[in-house]
């Protein structure tokens, strides 16, 4: 989408009561762009905090030495912005997990903290207040610079309307809440749910990998497309959206298809599989002829793979070869 110190400030909050607050997955599932992270101010400087209470300052230099005020925590998200100055989580995973980033990866990738809830303010903790009235608060503070961003937030509008736009604008979703929320530290609550953009896909279904604790049971299935010089390219695996029923069928249907060797030129399974390390498939059972399918997913990213696929449905009637790369979002 990590239990640390807590930095020194005058609060009676303690680490263990700001863990964030969970958002409850909408009925279209839950995907992730952006880095969750929990910020406290004190006289001690800045520090970040990741969903697991790590301290990630470090990681995030020209976020962490942004100026919030004395005795001031939020939680927000750490985002890294694509070309069109969408979310784009391909780009921060360069940054994330890099103890001590050098000047021409910051400059290279540069992240930015989007503050959304307001926790603690003059040291005094904010949690049971409503969230309309926190972000009153939050919008008082006049946070906005390069760097740190508070979003707009919408009341007296359908959520028709505003997932439109956000569909309109390539963004992935909404979070949706009550304004009449608390804060709920580390705890899922209805209070808050995140709905996703979702889109449709043309596929291939190149092969299959098992179950991990039966080699019978089919686990996911690894997805291909053609690309412009006609040769099939892995773009993923997907392993939800099915019932235990069809898997079964899956496989009873996919077993005439069988193949004896990978259709790709990449290796996929086992030592050394995947292009540069970013696209190992899970171990491999059955490769077959391809055959047509369609699933829903986020988007295709710019590293040449759908983002949190699930599936859908079999397209029999649809000619592989027809089945092309998709235009990274």
């Amino acid at each position: 989408r990590n239990s640390a110190r807590f930095v020194r400030v005058r609060t009676d909050l303690q680490p263990a009561d700001v863990r964030r607050c969970c958002r409850t997955r909408g009925p279209r599932g839950g995907v992730q762009s952006t880095h969750r992270a929990i910020r406290y101010a004190g006289r001690e400087g800045l520090r970040l905090y990741s969903r697991n209470d790590r301290d990630i300052s470090h990681s995030y230099p020209e976020v962490a030495g942004l100026e919030l005020g004395k005795g001031v925590i939020v939680d927000g998200e750490l985002v890294a912005l694509d070309e069109h100055g969408r979310p784009d989580f391909g780009l921060l995973q360069h940054r994330m997990h890099v103890m001590a980033p050098t000047p021409e990866l910051i400059e290279r990738v540069p992240v930015q903290y989007v503050v959304f809830d307001l926790l603690q303010r003059k040291d005094r903790s904010l949690l049971e207040l409503p969230y309309g009235r926190r972000r009153e608060l939050l919008d008082g503070l006049d946070l906005e610079r390069p760097g740190l961003r508070v979003p707009v937030n919408f009341t007296g509008i359908t959520g028709d309307l505003v997932m439109a736009a956000v569909a309109q604008q390539g963004l992935e979703g909404v979070v949706a809440k009550r304004l009449v929320s608390t804060y709920q530290p580390g705890r899922g609550s209805r209070a808050w749910i995140k709905t996703p953009i979702r889109h449709t896909a043309e596929v291939i279904i190149a092969g299959w990998s098992p179950s991990n604790g039966n080699a019978n049971v089919l686990s996911a299935l690894l997805l291909a497309v053609y690309d412009s010089e006609e040769e099939l390219v892995y773009v993923g695996d997907v392993g939800i959206g099915f019932t235990d029923a069809a898997r079964r069928r899956l496989l009873e249907l996919l077993e005439p298809l069988h193949r004896e060797d990978s259709p790709f030129a990449e290796r996929l399974c086992g030592p050394a599989a995947g292009r540069d390390g970013h696209r190992r498939a899970a171990p491999c059972s059955g490769w077959i002829r391809g055959w047509s399918g369609r699933s829903t997913t986020a988007r295709f990213t710019r590293e040449g793979s759908f983002r949190h696929p699930s599936w859908r449905e079999i397209r029999p009637d649809r000619d592989p070869r027809e089945v092309l790369v998709p235009v990274p979002e």
